[in-house]
């Protein structure tokens, strides 16, 4: 999965991969036993540059800060880490490697201090978003420069000015290109192919366009089996952006909110889809979660152990269907209601004992849905 490019605070769309992402993982793991999971950290990037240049300090002093917050951040969330967490500034050398490569296969040339991937020696470009070059081209913001034999040509490595962070290469002292820096890591811990490429769907093209293009340019055989992405956030039925000022950052929402009620909200619609973000919509899923935490509560003296209802996991094998499964649980919550109703008023003896079976079993499937989304942690009480 792409991580972040730690030089600010994330914001609640950039939450949504991990969100759901990290419940893919859980899924596959209770599936495949050998399941590994990685998302990136991007340190090297020239926002970073220009954060570190603007406040006088080395570009670790924004990265490993921001790196903190975004884990602690995700991690109220309930985001897990990943089993590899790869940061672009420690694989410089495999970058490199990458690039000589591409340059000795026809598919990349050193100008100017500069290395550029040239898309037409790429067929296949364009297959991920089903678009021709041409189409991708008139929709992009392509940098126009002379040393680039067509435009669409993208970076690879570019040269480093003295007060910018750099590194030696074949081609002089410079930085990675953003979309070599995430083909080299995957190649480093995975070799050729991987089976699964996740993230925004903002990313498709160019980020993942060109990550296609250089991997199998460098290694002539399929990079990702299979790419997920997740639909973008609007606020109040408007595009995220900074430009307009209507970012919300996961930091100061948790301030407002109970995190749990955000992990919520960014389940609550299908991760293909785009999600409205609004007060209403949290408002909406922390009194969803406190009817569940009351049952929970109501059922406080039932002895139950999570049991992983089939309802659910079929939910979520189906393309992580998020709405369903958590329909799913309110559905189980209702169960377990009437389940617990049932026991207070069944007559002493067998009946007793079979209404008490009963809301157990019901208390045991709804804390397994809620375990499977990542919810119902807490003590109700809490």
């Amino acid at each position: 999965v792409c991580g972040p490019t730690v030089y600010n605070f994330a914001h609640i769309g950039n939450a949504r991969g991990p969100v759901v992402f990290g419940v893919l993982s859980e899924l596959l793991r209770r599936h495949y036993p050998q399941v590994v999971y990685a998302r990136n950290i991007t340190d090297i990037d020239d926002k970073i540059n220009a954060s570190a240049l603007e406040q006088g300090v080395p570009i670790t002093a924004i990265t490993e800060k921001y790196a903190a917050i975004y884990r602690e951040d995700m991690g109220a969330l309930g985001v897990r880490l990943p089993d590899i967490e790869p940061h672009a500034t420690h694989h410089i050398a495999d970058i490199i490697a990458m690039i000589e490569r591409l340059i000795a296969r026809g598919h990349a040339y050193a100008a100017d201090g500069h290395v550029l991937f040239q898309v037409s020696t790429y067929a296949a470009y364009g297959a991920l978003s089903r678009r021709s070059t041409d189409e991708m081209l008139a929709g992009a913001r392509v940098d126009v420069a002379p040393y680039k034999r067509e435009a669409g040509d993208f970076v690879l490595w570019k040269p480093s000015t003295p007060e910018l962070p750099g590194w030696d290469s074949p081609w002089g002292r410079g930085r990675p290109g953003w979309h070599i820096e995430c083909s080299a890591m995957c190649h480093a811990h995975f070799g050729d192919t991987i089976d699964i490429h996740a993230g925004g769907v903002d990313l498709q093209f160019p980020h993942h366009e060109n990550e296609i293009a250089q991997s199998q340019g460098a290694s002539g055989t399929t990079f990702a089996r299979w790419w997920l992405h997740n639909g973008m956030l609007t606020f109040d039925g408007s595009k995220m952006s900074k430009s307009v000022g209507n970012i919300r950052t996961v930091h100061e929402l948790l301030k407002e909110y109970p995190a749990e009620a955000l992990r919520y909200a960014l389940l609550s619609a299908h991760y293909r889809q785009p999600l409205d973000w609004s007060p209403a919509l949290i408002e909406q899923s922390i009194n969803t979660l406190d009817r569940l935490y009351g049952t929970l509560r109501d059922l406080a003296d039932v002895d139950a152990a999570p049991v992983l209802p089939e309802a659910v996991e079929a939910a979520l094998a189906d393309d992580l269907n998020t709405p369903a499964a958590l329909a799913e649980l309110s559905r189980l919550a209702g169960d377990a209601r009437a389940a617990r109703s049932a026991w207070a008023h069944a007559p002493e003896g067998s009946a007793k004992a079979q209404a008490a079976a009963s809301a157990r079993d019901a208390k045991a499937v709804l804390l397994g849905a809620g375990a499977a989304l990542g919810l119902l942690q807490q003590a109700p009480e809490a």
